[in-house]
């Protein structure tokens, strides 16, 4: 607040009737000025704690006057709003009236039953529809319950509900995705839904729902990187869209001279390379020693399923672009060469050693990528244990593990690990993972060398996270030394004391690091080489999409 201010003292007063009254003519000359710019809407915002909708709630309002007390008087600011600007601008444009259906995280906060009241009241008033959203009012604590929720048509049942006390249009906002919002709208329960993310995402989502082809909208993956800039006032970044706020770049350049491609990794970094390289002109091949398509990714989507949208997006663009795919092939130097590449682009993904720390090679340690091959039932009984060896080569057999969605449902029921689960690291992927565990009955308790958890999730979801692992039960230690790895337990100090927690499994979540080893062998034989993703610089899933865009736009 100190930089947002300068330093400067907040001064305030109550409002005085000349304050109101001028306040609702700046309205009205706002809406005027709009109309003459022949736009085909104003909304008006009584949510999200702005002035009128801090007049509606009773917890921010505490008047005497005939604006404060009553829900009539409480909504009289913003109603003595709409009229003025209905007087003013008639029908010219349409009038949309934002409200909460509820407000999040404090008592005395906005209640549905008050927002269906408030929104007849402002029908009344002259609006022409109701944007039904919602309100997290501490934004710590409840910025993901809204303004801009993680939960999928999270104020759809709010929507539903006022819609059938007012007679004007209702539109419904909140992770209303493609799918949602096209059976929400059938079915009758809202009019429109509005999209803020998603179409930060694609901006192209409206057209290609029109021209019918869903299937090529890039999705959100809800990561709150674009609303994290919103708290330094920054250029909008999207971790998926690398043109947000650079829209100069498009529409992508074709090459002039197309070369074949040789992409290694078929991680987010790799499928994307590919993905623009192909719309660019170029033939491009992609290897990769696993047996499915999506790297690191595949397994992030076991604690974050958002990114699962993500996953079936570029696989299907790679399939729609005809991109060749050779699965179950480790690159070497040779069978590059046997390629005939033009230009290789190394996309390995990062390094996952295990921990430099006395015990860190026993058989109950496990890294991001020991935790992975589990997953995929590549590991063999020595790195994971016969009983989860056994799983996953089982389920390899059957396809079950092909479909994160199902690893996911067979693990509430079923994970051979033991109770006991240290998480070494309590940075992005080791908070997740701890939440993960947690929700399937293990005692988890998380270690943390530095201060902040989560780095680099983006705030606001750093936030919910760290207080959705608690409210799971898992014990969450900072600024600790880890000492010791035993064969069911872990050691560390703070502050000069010595602690231990039971551990039958232990897993190691930081020490993540880049390295191309097959970049240098190609580049020491001449080979034109590129690296992008988390094997030239680990950022995770917005690094890898954009240093890939970066690479694969100009070459």
């Amino acid at each position: 607040m100190g930089a947002a201010t300068r330093g400067k003292q907040t001064t305030y007063h109550a409002m005085t009737q000349e304050d109101i009254d001028s306040l609702v003519s700046k309205w009205a000359d706002a809406a005027e000025r709009i109309a003459k710019a022949d736009a085909d809407a104003i909304e008006i915002h009584v949510a999200h704690g702005y002035i009128l909708g801090v007049f509606l709630n009773q917890r921010d309002n505490s008047r005497t006057d005939q604006y404060g007390g009553s829900l009539e008087n409480r909504a009289r600011l913003a109603c003595e709003v709409i009229s003025a600007v209905k007087q003013r601008v008639g029908n010219r444009i349409a009038i949309l009236v934002r409200v909460a259906g509820e407000e999040y995280g404090q008592e005395g906060g906005l209640s549905l039953a008050e927002s269906i009241a408030a929104s007849q009241m402002f029908e009344r008033a002259g609006a022409d529809a109701i944007h039904v959203t919602g309100w997290g009012r501490n934004p710590f604590d409840n910025f993901t319950d809204g303004p801009l929720p993680n939960k999928v048509g999270a104020y759809l049942d709010n929507a539903t509900e006022i819609k059938k006390h007012v007679g004007i249009p209702v539109i419904a906002v909140g992770r209303m995705l493609p799918d949602i919002a096209e059976e929400a709208i059938g079915d009758g329960r809202v009019d429109f839904a509005a999209m803020g993310r998603q179409l930060l995402a694609d901006p192209e989502l409206p057209n290609k729902l029109r021209a019918g082809t869903p299937e090529q909208v890039r999705p959100c993956i809800n990561c709150y990187l674009c609303v994290a800039e919103n708290f330094f006032d920054d250029t909008p970044f999207c971790a998926v869209n690398p043109a947000l706020g650079n829209e100069s770049v498009l529409p992508l350049r074709s090459t002039t001279n197309s070369k074949h491609v040789v992409v290694v990794g078929a991680g987010p970094s790799g499928m994307e390379s590919a993905r623009v390289l192909t719309e660019r002109g170029h033939r491009v091949t992609i290897v990769d020693k696993a047996d499915r398509l999506g790297g690191t990714m595949w397994f992030s989507t076991m604690t974050t399923p958002d990114n699962e949208r993500l996953l079936n997006w570029l696989k299907s663009e790679l399939k729609r672009l005809n991109v060749a795919v050779k699965l179950n092939t480790p690159a070497t130097p040779e069978l590059i060469k046997s390629l005939k590449a033009d230009h290789v682009i190394v996309a390995t993904g990062a390094v996952r050693p295990k921990p430099d720390i006395p015990g860190g090679n026993l058989p109950n340690v496990q890294t991001g990528d020991t935790l992975r091959a589990m997953m995929l039932g590549t590991a063999s009984a020595e790195e994971a244990g016969i009983v989860m060896s056994t799983l996953g080569k089982l389920g390899k057999l059957s396809g079950m593990t092909k479909s994160p969605g199902m690893v996911r449902q067979i693990t509430k029921f079923f994970l051979p690990m033991g109770k006991d689960v240290v998480v070494i690291g309590g940075s992005l992927v080791g908070l997740e993972l701890s939440e993960f565990l947690a929700e399937r009955g293990r005692r988890v308790t998380l270690l943390h060398e530095g201060k902040q958890l989560g780095l680099p999730l983006a705030m606001p979801r750093r936030w919910t996270a760290v207080k959705d692992s608690q409210a799971h039960g898992v014990k969450i230690h900072r600024d600790v030394e880890v000492t010791r790895i035993n064969k069911d337990s872990v050691e560390w100090t703070k502050d000069g004391e010595s602690f231990s927690a039971a551990a039958s499994t232990v897993v190691y979540a930081e020490g993540t690091t880049s390295a191309s080893p097959l970049a240098d062998a190609l580049e020491a034989e001449g080979v034109s080489v590129s690296v992008v993703g988390d094997a030239n610089q680990v950022n995770y899933i917005h690094g890898a999409i954009h240093s890939s865009w970066k690479v694969a736009t100009e070459l």
